[in-house]
């Protein structure tokens, strides 16, 4: 008999435990609507093709190197005038170099859709990217997004990383065709529901 009731005692607080447990069916409550990446160029407003603008202090430099020119050449002292000269033409190709090749970041970003009767408090979702031909997994993207999302209602979630998709795409060039063999898809990992209640991919 005692037997019993401990049972029946273990049974009752263990029920609300299992409330909480991880659902187990095999999809989420949670539709994939549609998903993409983006690659953003950062500081995109610079010129690339601009030349090297000289500021003040720079123009006041140019001068007083090319008075100096000016007296070692009156002065007869042309050795001192052509170290000058050269200086001046090391440091006139120092500025005259490009800039830095533009970085660019990336936007991952997934519309989702809850189809369940509980709001959705907590998602995580991988971006996973295959090689076109042999199906490989190249890399995958791993977020969390903390947003409420009511029953029937649907969000877009993004998230900007410096990190590419895969080693095949630069983060220094934009490449038209960098997308060529390559599969995209997006899966839900983890739902977490604001009743506490979890799905997780089994």
């Amino acid at each position: 008999m005692r037997a019993f009731v401990l049972s029946l005692l273990f049974l009752c607080f263990a029920a609300p435990v299992l409330a909480q447990s991880t659902t187990g069916t095999s999809s989420p409550d949670v539709t994939v609507v549609k998903y993409s990446w983006s690659k953003e160029r950062i500081n995109w407003e610079g010129d690339p093709f601009g030349g090297p603008v000289e500021n003040f202090d720079d123009m006041r430099r140019r001068r007083v190197d090319e008075r100096r020119v000016e007296r070692a050449r009156s002065s007869g002292n042309v050795g001192e005038a052509a170290r000058v000269e050269r200086e001046m033409r090391a440091e006139q190709v120092i500025k005259s170099r490009p800039p830095a090749p533009p970085r660019y970041t990336f936007v991952y970003r997934v519309s989702v859709k809850n189809t369940s009767d509980k709001t959705i408090k907590e998602l995580d979702w991988d971006y996973i990217f295959r090689d076109a031909v042999t199906g490989e997994e190249l890399s995958r993207r791993q977020f969390t997004s903390v947003n409420n999302i009511s029953p029937g209602k649907s969000k877009e979630l993004s998230f900007t990383l410096n990190r590419p998709p895969t080693q095949r795409i630069s983060v220094y060039a934009l490449d038209k065709k960098e997308r060529d063999g390559l599969t995209e898809e997006v899966a839900i990992v983890r739902v977490l529901y604001s009743d506490g209640s979890v799905w997780e991919l089994p």
